[in-house]
This record gives C-alpha cells, sequence and structure tokens, in this order.
C-alpha cells in the first residue's frame, strides 16, 4: 500500500520540479542577455564619450551581474544535491591547476568525466576536450595532449 503512494506522490512532484528547474534555467539565460546588452550599452556610452551616460551603463551592468548572481546562487541553493560535495576519494592530492598547464591522464580518466555537463550550465566543450572534476574544480581538459584548456575553481564547493 505504502509503494503505490509514494510513486504517486513522486509522479506529482516531478513535473513541478522540471517546471522549476526550466524557469530558473531561462532566468539565468535571460541574466546573461541583460549582461551582454549592459556590456554593448557601455561601450556605446564609451564610443560617443558622454560621462553621464557612461556612468548609467556602468550601474546597468553592475546590476545585470548582481542579479545574475543572485539568481545563480538561489539556483544552486535549489539544486544542492546536483552540487553536493559527494563523498568520492582521488587517488592523487589536490593541486591548483591553470590554462595551458600538462597533466597526467590519470587525472582526467572516464572515471571523473562529467558527461553531462549541460546539467551543470557548463559551456559545451570544444572538439577533443572534455569537462572533469578535480576536487571541488571543473577542469577542461584536451585529453589528446594532456593540456588543461580552462579551469573553474571551486565550482562543487
Amino acid at each position: 500500500m505504502k509503494l503505490p503512494v509514494f510513486a504517486a506522490l513522486v509522479a506529482i512532484s516531478l513535473p513541478a520540479t522540471a517546471a522549476t528547474s526550466a524557469a530558473q534555467t531561462h532566468e539565468l539565460r535571460r541574466d546573461r542577455q541583460d549582461i551582454r546588452e549592459a556590456e554593448d550599452n557601455l561601450d556605446r556610452a564609451r564610443r560617443y564619450g558622454e560621462r553621464r551616460h557612461v556612468r548609467e551603463a556602468q550601474k546597468d551592468l553592475r546590476d545585470a551581474h548582481r542579479e545574475y548572481r543572485a539568481d545563480w546562487r538561489e539556483h544552486r541553493v535549489r539544486n544542492r544535491n546536483l552540487y553536493a560535495r559527494g563523498d568520492w576519494h582521488a587517488p592523487f592530492r589536490y593541486q591548483w591547476f591553470v590554462p595551458g598547464a600538462g597533466i597526467g591522464p590519470g587525472y582526467y580518466s572516464r572515471r571523473y568525466d562529467i558527461g553531462d555537463f549541460r546539467r551543470y550550465h557548463l559551456p559545451v566543450p570544444p572538439r577533443g576536450a572534455r569537462w572533469v572534476r578535480h576536487y571541488d574544480d571543473v577542469v577542461l581538459v584536451d585529453f589528446k595532449n594532456g593540456r588543461v584548456v580552462n579551469v573553474i575553481h571551486d565550482f562543487f564547493g
């Protein structure tokens, strides 16, 4: 008797969760668009050299960044399980990576691969590269030559 009730509750809650996640994703996308527009307005104001317009454009850009950060924090709080640290142990110590560094294949083996990078709102990796997790960091590695392309430090922190 308990199993059908539980299954019904799960079935009811899934569409609401998916809708909430989709709304958050849409909101983050809209915030990034606002940032791009504010940057364009700032460039335009600088080109024409009117100080008042430059100050207004800078304020709009700061506000757009502030709103994006607030929405991103809210997204991470609502999806806490997605960004949880987890109980996993790497066979190596933590190392601070920078773009251009060469790393060993043990650091970017399939075991640490982030297969569903869109779920974490990571950009699409270029051909021949993939996102891997290194402790709380996310590292984009060119797996043909072992070079670090990009690093997002403390992503899961």
